[in-house]
């Protein structure tokens, strides 16, 4: 007897194979049987007739915890509506835990207000079974970010690291990891991170790799020194013998798409030498960043303090000006989608605040750094629809939303997201695989499921397996789509039928269930290794 059974589909498993004509059926949180099950009945039925069966869509680059929706909106409907039933967080530099004291939760201030947030952990065991009590709706697992690690050892203070620093950041390290941690995340474009040596990340990736995780690296350039960035993450993760993983690779800026291809050939290089290595790639062409890195580097050097203060000094001011004038950026579409300031300054390019304030762009972005307390978030259209493509069909890709989990009900707040976090996975399946062709649907699915899962040593699920985790998506391929836009992006996407999330429907014929049944995922021993 099956508790769920899904009939008359076609199945694509997850791992790269031809698509087949079977049922699926699901006993408890497994896929039991998948053949012919016509004479079978179950409690729920779903009539997959015409329709595409894909294990769960598994999101890699996910900042539903730094961004505080995990904890606040644990339902994430905008990521299991686009079919994601598990999602990574701790990307980029940033992740809620270990915390060394209460104050290290500062390490993610650009994106929450941490004044208005209550927490009641400090370590990576205790910020796990935090979010089982709470109950998600899709599964979870986090890297640990190394901007929480340094900031929570150096007490925010932007000072050269000591070897007693490191030894410290290494302990963290070992007990997160020990603790459930799948692996090690990086973003040294950021002002605490830009000025960690090489030596500093070898030291921290050595004990990823001991513990069999993964390096998820976000480059310390991804503009004029892009192909140096993907060099030198590769050179760390050959020299600890780690598994190497970029995060949303790009060229940033019309004047550096051409990098694009050379930063490509350099991973495939490091992989005919046998490194484990992937990147992943949203499909849009706008960004979504912290507004100060549109400043020159040695101001944001200090901290966000140091920052600010050197800001408001107006012989700095005068010359960040000067230096942003001369990188010839075009701010046409830059665009403010969240900060402290009043609702009436987001949802506007900053191009009109400059014309309404009769000042240049490059001002206007230090006054509204400096209005918002260097916490603002904005989108540009600064990459390569060319160059997402060919990233989107490269072998080595991973597709990523690289957003995080949202209600409709959060437009009201008046903040403006970015529309991947309700379309990324829709997107490309609606348009670079049925209407372009870019990807079959068993390469698309397999960059969505199989892959990320093996990348990132998920066991038992990714595919569409006798044993593995009930984790299903039930698509219709003529209909799926993403409505989410720029001006518009709280709409959830066409064609995404039913989602199955550890056994139980979370969305049955398009409508929420209701049901939590997410759980959170710790480390396991590695599918791969060196």
């Amino acid at each position: 007897m099956y508790d769920v059974l899904i009939k008359n589909g076609t199945v694509i498993d997850g791992s790269g194979k031809p698509m087949f004509r079977a049922d699926v059926g699901i006993k408890e949180d497994k896929i039991a049987f998948i053949g012919d099950l016509s004479h079978e009945a179950a409690p729920k039925v779903i009539d997959a007739t015409g329709l595409y069966v894909a294990p769960g869509f598994i999101d890699v680059s996910n900042h539903s915890d730094v961004y505080w929706q995990l904890l606040s909106n644990p339902e994430l409907e905008s990521m299991f509506r686009q079919g994601v039933t598990t999602i990574i967080g701790g990307n980029t530099g940033s992740s809620l835990a270990p915390l060394v004291t209460h104050d290290t939760i500062r390490s993610i201030q650009k994106w929450t207000d941490v004044e208005k947030i209550s927490f009641n952990w400090l370590t990576m065991k205790e910020f796990l079974a935090e979010l089982e009590k709470r109950r998600m709706t899709v599964n979870f697992a986090t890297l640990v970010g190394h901007g929480t690690l340094r900031r929570g050892v150096l007490h925010d203070v932007n000072r050269p690291v000591r070897p007693e620093d490191i030894d410290a950041m290494r302990h963290l390290l070992k007990q997160a990891m020990n603790e459930g941690a799948i692996g090690f995340s990086t973003a040294l474009r950021y002002t605490h991170a830009k000025s960690a040596t090489a030596s500093e990340i070898m030291d921290l990736t050595e004990v990823t790799a001991d513990f069999g995780g993964v390096y998820s690296a976000y480059l310390r350039n991804e503009s004029n020194g892009l192909i140096e960035s993907v060099e030198e993450a590769i050179r760390t993760a050959q020299e600890t013998k780690v598994g190497l993983h970029i995060s949303h690779l790009k060229a940033n800026g019309k004047k550096h798409w051409h990098l694009f291809d050379g930063a490509l050939n350099s991973i495939e290089a490091a992989a005919s030498g046998g490194l484990p290595i992937s990147f992943d790639i949203y499909p849009y062409t706008t960004t979504g960043s912290v507004l100060y890195t549109f400043l020159p580097d040695w101001v944001t050097e200090g901290g966000r303090k140091v920052m600010l203060r050197q800001l408001r000094d107006v012989r700095v001011r005068n010359k960040v000006v000067e230096e942003m004038r001369m990188r010839g950026i075009d701010y046409t579409t830059l665009m403010v989608l969240s900060s402290s300031l009043s609702k009436m300054m987001t949802r506007r390019y900053i191009i009109d605040i400059a014309a309404m304030q009769k000042k240049s762009p490059e001002e206007t972005i230090i006054d509204v750094l400096l209005a918002s307390d260097g916490r603002a978030i904005v989108s540009i259209e600064a990459i390569s629809d060319h160059n997402m493509r060919h990233g989107i069909q490269h072998p080595f890709s991973i597709i990523s939303s690289n957003g995080s989990g949202y209600s409709i009900d959060h437009k009201d707040t008046g903040e403006q997201v970015h529309p991947r976090n309700f379309g990324a996975f829709p997107r490309v399946l609606g348009r670079y695989v049925r209407e372009e062709k870019l990807l079959s649907w068993e390469e698309a699915i397999y960059k969505m499921t199989g892959k990320p899962a093996q990348v990132f040593h998920i066991e038992k699920r990714g595919k569409l397996q006798a044993g593995y985790f009930a984790d299903v998506v039930v698509f219709d391929p003529d209909r799926v789509i993403d409505v989410a836009t720029a001006e518009n992006p709280y709409q959830y996407p066409l064609g995404i039928n039913d989602v199955v999330v550890n056994g139980e429907t979370v969305l049955l014929s398009g409508r929420a269930s209701g049901a939590r049944s997410g759980r959170v995922l710790r480390r396991k021993k590695p599918l791969f290794s060196w």
